[in-house]
């Protein structure tokens, strides 16, 4: 590929960057602290049991490390909320009403499934846009049901009026507590998933998958299908300046 003959497409806001670096750091803080909370080490001295403040005061401090990490990441969401506001390249929910959505994500598939060598160069992978659909359902799951058990301890706050319906909804905290878990699962096979293709499209496509993630600036050899949803374009062969798409 000729790197002359490529175009550079400004396509993620910082809001959006920001936000996705916040929850990659914040999933997995969130994960590892809840297997440990599911699953506590003990400690006390070597050979002799672990009194019940050995074990409290360690398992307090990791509870305090997810509730604060999954309120920085509830948080974050601001910012994602408000990069979808002002730049179009933000705005990721895949259009299901469109016979474009449909066509492209055809095209994605049966390029994965190796019927077609190739597919139609995208700013933003219909398919991928599905995914993180469903990411965010995930996501809103593991709120809810963390809700629903963080305030258990406090049963006549304005939170537990909002969550607390959950566990009885659902039968009792243990089912929330296996709901919660399980779905912690999916989301970390869902980031195994998300990497992989990741760098997969890096090394096959060139077009700077990861390092827009950095950037925000992705490069394309062909004009993409989707430049229409996108705000802005810089032509990198000639003059690095920015043009308003309209769409």
């Amino acid at each position: 590929m000729n790197k002359g003959h490529l175009k550079m497409y400004y396509v993620y806001s910082p809001f959006l960057r920001i936000f996705h670096w916040l929850m990659v750091i914040s999933i997995v803080i969130l994960f590892i602290t809840g297997l440990y909370i599911a699953k506590p080490l003990t400690g006390g001295n070597p050979g002799m049991e672990p009194t019940f403040a050995d074990v409290r005061l360690s398992l307090n401090a990791i509870r305090n490390i997810h509730f604060i990490t999954s309120f920085i990441f509830i948080g974050s969401f601001i910012l994602r909320i408000y990069g979808f506001l002002i730049n179009k390249g933000d705005r990721l929910f895949p259009r299901f009403w469109t016979k474009s959505h449909w066509q492209w994500t055809i095209d994605i598939i049966l390029h994965y499934l190796l019927i077609r060598p190739f597919h139609n160069p995208y700013l933003r992978n219909p398919l991928a846009r599905m995914s993180y659909l469903g990411l965010y359902m995930l996501v809103a799951v593991e709120v809810v049901t963390g809700f629903a058990m963080y305030f258990m301890v406090a049963p006549n706050s304005f939170g537990a009026k909002i969550f607390g319906p959950v566990n009885h909804l659902l039968g009792d905290e243990y089912v929330v507590h296996l709901i919660h878990h399980y779905v912690a699962w999916m989301i970390i096979l869902f980031a195994i998933v998300h990497i992989y293709m990741a760098i997969r499209a890096d090394f096959m496509e060139q077009e700077g998958e990861i390092s827009s993630m950095f950037s925000g600036v992705k490069f394309l050899a062909h004009e993409p299908v989707d430049l229409g949803e996108i705000s802005n374009e810089v032509d990198g062969s000639s003059s690095h300046q920015k043009d308003s798409i309209s769409g």
